[in-house]
């Protein structure tokens, strides 16, 4: 039995590989976040932290699977993060996972700037489009506005 490898590309120069692992990075970070709040919102949220934890679960294994098919060897996550601000009740987990979001939209649009390989580019556009969709329903959910930035990833 083989195990299928998504296609992807061959090599990537320094600077896709260099963003992608920053991409990874984020992925990392934004998955260790979900696991921090859910301690801090109430129960009806576990859907929703769980919807974001499982997908920036499988992005952070499809982006290994990348890097490995690139020749690249993927970085590993950090034990811990530290969040910009203390988690201590719901508001502040809220904003926390819109950070981790936003971070997230952030590395792939960096990705995004710096490959031309289309299979990159999808895999860097599907990050930034779900990264951003989620961010905007925690901002909503945190009673921020605007809930969406006009270019999502943009430096602020």
């Amino acid at each position: 039995m083989t195990s299928a490898q998504p296609a992807g590309p061959k090599s990537l120069s320094s600077d896709e590989a260099s963003a992608t692992q920053d991409a990874l990075g984020a992925e990392y970070a934004a998955l260790w976040v979900y696991r921090l709040v859910s301690a801090f919102l109430p129960d009806d949220y576990d859907a929703a932290v769980q919807e974001g934890a499982n997908a920036h679960r499988a992005r952070r294994d499809a982006t290994e699977l990348l890097l490995s098919g690139a020749g690249q060897t993927p970085r590993s996550g950090e034990p811990a993060y530290i969040p910009p601000q203390p988690v201590t009740d719901q508001a502040s987990a809220i904003a926390v996972l819109v950070v981790a979001e936003t971070d997230v939209t952030v590395a792939w649009r960096a990705v995004l700037e710096r490959t031309d390989d289309k299979t990159l580019r999808a895999t860097a556009l599907g990050g930034l489009t779900d990264a951003a969709v989620r961010a905007t329903r925690w901002r909503l959910a945190g009673g921020q506005t605007p809930a969406a930035p006009p270019l999502p990833g943009a430096p602020a």
